[in-house]
This record gives C-alpha cells, sequence and structure tokens, in this order.
C-alpha cells in the first residue's frame, strides 16, 4: 500500500485520501433536505420520524451524494471534475455522531481517476462506492 497523495503529487491506484470527519448535527440533516427539495419528513421532523420507526430524523441519500463529492473535490482540488458518483447507503446518519470519509484510489487512466470510497459512523457503514474523477494537469500519473 502506498502512501497517502500528497498536494501535488500525481494520483497512483493504491494511494489512500486522508480521512475527513463530519459532525453530524439536526442542522447539516435539514438544511441538506431542504437545499435538494427533498421535503420527506424522516428528514426534518423527529417526531413524525419516530413515528415511522426511525429513532430520529436521519441524512438523506442526496446530502451524501454531495459530501462524498465534497471529499473528492477537497483533496484532488477545485479543478476535479466529478463525472460519475455511484453510491449505495447503508447504516443511517443521525444528529450526533460523526460520518468519517476514506477513499483509495483503484484505477487511473490517463486524467480520470476511480476512487473507492466507504464513509463510516457509530452504527456502521453509511456509505459505500465508487467516484470517477477527471483529474486536474499534475493530479494523475
Amino acid at each position: 500500500m502506498r502512501a497517502r497523495v500528497g498536494e501535488g503529487e500525481r494520483a497512483r491506484a493504491g494511494d489512500e485520501l486522508p480521512p475527513l470527519e463530519i459532525e453530524i448535527t439536526r442542522t447539516l440533516i435539514v438544511a441538506g433536505a431542504i437545499a435538494s427539495r427533498d421535503y420527506q419528513d424522516v428528514h426534518h421532523d423527529a417526531e413524525l420520524a419516530r413515528r415511522r420507526g426511525s429513532p430520529d430524523v436521519f441524512m438523506n441519500i442526496l446530502t451524501t451524494n454531495g459530501l462524498v463529492g465534497r471529499y473528492i473535490t477537497d483533496h484532488f482540488g477545485p479543478a476535479a471534475v466529478l463525472r460519475k458518483v455511484a453510491i449505495r447507503l447503508g447504516a443511517p446518519n443521525y444528529p450526533g455522531d460523526t460520518m468519517v470519509l476514506t477513499g483509495k484510489v483503484e484505477e487511473v487512466e490517463g486524467d480520470t481517476a476511480t476512487v473507492r470510497v466507504v464513509g463510516a459512523n457509530g452504527i456502521g457503514r453509511h456509505v459505500t462506492g465508487t467516484v470517477t474523477v477527471t483529474l486536474p494537469p499534475g493530479g494523475a500519473s
């Protein structure tokens, strides 16, 4: 296993991205749902979420998708272009928890990399998937 990619280094298969910790707050969950126009009550009303069998409100997939994209572009820089984000949700993100995103470059072809991403919280894996990204100059080997 290679060391993590550093700033200005070229990405190579096997590179690990540094972890990103994201505090899961009620505000993040509700704001993400509103921003993505997801008005399902389980994302903003704790009492209605409990009536539906959830212990609290929980993050929607669109917010998770955005956080995964942010993780990739924070690492590779603002000139990186997300080409495909394919994720699957698992354990819900509830308020008061922390999600830790980790990533590993699986493949690099020309200026395009495929990164495997996992986001885990206190109860398990919240998100798993792959991101295909066009890397800025100097970001691919």
